[in-house]
């Protein structure tokens, strides 16, 4: 991990959320000074300072917060869900997560802000590898995905941002991030698991790519003042692509719980899953979603600081 102490000040949207309260702590744990954008105070702040704001959307006010700040990383967003009730889920994803990001940017801008750290999703790329290759950085698709459309048209706007500016944008993709604290459909399964519930997954032959909570905070940081990284979009990963049916053994080992994966054939869960109006969820436990991670390994040098099976018993622990 990049620990260079000379890093200026840096601005930390989503400080509370999974992925910005270990980016913040990260920060801290380095000496590393700034403002924090949140609702309240965030306890254990260290050497930020919290600039209070409602809310991240097209029309927030952020003043004279960003004086002397040289990096922003936003981690904050709408986040994507299984079932969206409102009736314009692209308008409610676009306001905080397409609006809210670039008008954050822009107002950075003015105060001579270097650096633009986005975390966006792969969703941009898709929700599964049509092609049967994994995803990459260059990849030529605009998403159907409310979630992901308004992501993608937050990183056209942030690079168009950056060529009329100046102002270095950095696109950081990760796929499912897991860690201690994670919530969703990773915590399910691990509920699942740790219980002893039987479960039909013992013959899924997928490949998925994840990154590890550890492993995409340290990649943000390296890419606060790394050079190379400026106006570059970055698929992550932690390089160790399972299965659907692998994941579960290694839960179930990091648990020390036994394996109980009924090998039920794929073809028919899918059918199922139709029947049932459920194709997303079949598409996310058997489909493949692999990415490409070469491009931040190569051009900037980094290498994951962990890997799956010791993340995993992170978890664990913590549980």
């Amino acid at each position: 991990m990049n620990t260079n102490t000379s890093i200026g000040k840096v601005a930390l949207s989503g400080c509370t959320g999974f992925v910005g309260s270990a980016v913040m702590k990260t920060l801290i744990a380095n000496n590393i000074e700034g403002v924090l954008l949140a609702r309240q105070p965030v306890p254990g702040g260290g050497n930020f300072s919290t600039f209070a704001i409602s809310s991240i959307d097209g029309r927030t006010n952020y003043k004279d917060c960003f004086e002397g700040i040289e990096c922003i990383i936003h981690c904050s967003a709408r986040v994507h869900v299984m079932n969206d009730f409102s009736t314009d889920p692209l308008g409610a994803f676009r306001e905080i997560n397409t609006h809210g990001a670039l008008n954050l940017a822009r107002q950075a801008t003015g105060f001579g802000v270097k650096r633009f750290i986005f975390i966006s999703s792969v969703k941009v790329n898709g929700k599964y590898n049509r092609s049967g290759e994994p995803f990459k950085s260059d990849d030529n698709f605009v998403p159907d995905d409310p979630y992901g459309l308004s992501k993608y048209e937050a990183e056209q706007g942030l690079l168009a941002l950056a060529e009329e500016t100046g102002m270095e944008v950095v696109i950081v993709r990760p796929p499912l991030v897991y860690g201690p604290g994670v919530k969703a459909n990773f915590a399910s399964l691990i509920k699942w698991v740790n219980r002893g519930v039987p479960l039909p997954l013992g013959a899924v032959h997928n490949k998925r790519s994840l990154i590890a909570l550890d492993n995409l905070v340290s990649f943000i940081v390296h890419c606060i003042d790394h050079p190379k990284a400026a106006n570059e979009v970055f698929l992550i990963s932690d390089g160790e692509d399972v299965s659907t049916t692998e994941l579960l053994h290694k839960v179930a080992k990091a648990f020390g719980k036994r394996s109980l994966l009924i090998p039920v054939p794929v073809c028919l869960m899918i059918l199922a899953a139709r029947l049932i109006g459920k194709e997303d969820m079949a598409n996310r436990l058997f489909g493949s979603l692999q990415v490409d991670n070469s491009k931040a390994c190569d051009l900037l040098a980094w290498k994951p600081v962990t890997n799956m099976d010791a993340q995993l018993k992170k978890i664990a622990d913590a549980t």
